[in-house]
């Protein structure tokens, strides 16, 4: 325990496989899984497997720049949205980075665009890294 990290309730994060970095992601207890907001899913197969092409905005501050990536699926998984709707949700594994210290989540594909953050982080994905003080915001990075 003593080796986890605080961080408040909204941090930064780089995701490196799919070229995005600083992005404002919302810790969320409450989320089993971790959440990334993407447009445009395609399924395609590649060496027998089943991939997925999407859209994201990597900047939150210019909504008009999207950029096309592609990731293996590694399952399909049932998720109760905010909004209670079961949706069914592609999952993908990707490295993150989060104060210098880079580790594999499992982050599902959706539709965020209601949201006011493109990226929830999940309790999976906080597992044995972080102790959550929702009372601040980015007391990881230090960002004011």
């Amino acid at each position: 325990m003593n080796n986890k990290k605080i961080v408040g309730a909204v941090e930064l994060c780089d995701l490196p496989k799919l070229a995005i970095s600083d992005l404002n992601v919302r810790v969320d207890t409450g989320a089993a899984t971790s959440s990334l907001h993407v447009d445009n899913i395609e399924e395609f197969e590649q060496d027998g497997e089943l991939w997925i092409k999407f859209d994201i905005h990597p900047d939150i501050h210019n909504v008009e720049r999207v950029v096309r990536r592609e990731a293996r699926v590694e399952g399909q998984k049932r998720v109760k949205s905010s909004t209670a709707t079961l949706e069914k949700r592609y999952v993908i594994i990707t490295p993150i980075i989060m104060d210098g210290y880079q580790w594999d989540i499992q982050l599902t594909l959706t539709d965020r665009s209601e949201m006011t953050y493109l990226m929830l982080l999940g309790r999976e994905a906080m597992s044995g890294q972080f102790i959550v003080d929702p009372e601040h915001d980015f007391l990881l990075t230090g960002k004011d």
